[in-house]
């Protein structure tokens, strides 16, 4: 299996968004590009699934904050009415 695809249990949820949404975009670009055996197309896989929910994760908590900022805003302008 390639070093590349393997990482340390625990390093995926210290990504910030911008580090899983490009190295996501590489594993897809591999996958796409095929020459990877079946182990290595797996781990690739797996690897992207992982990505792809600490992805989901910042833009589910960005979307939260935005919700929150909404909200209190809307709060406001009731209260100030």
């Amino acid at each position: 299996m390639t070093s590349e695809v393997d990482e340390t249990p625990g390093m995926t949820e210290a990504l910030g968004y911008e580090q899983a949404r490009d190295e996501l975009i590489e594993v897809v670009r591999r996958l796409e590009a095929g020459g990877t055996t079946l182990e290595e197309s797996l781990a690739l896989w797996e690897r992207g699934e992982e990505l792809a929910k600490v992805c989901r994760r910042w833009l589910d908590g960005a979307r939260a904050r935005l919700d929150a900022a909404l909200a209190e805003e809307t709060s406001d302008e009731a209260d100030a009415e």
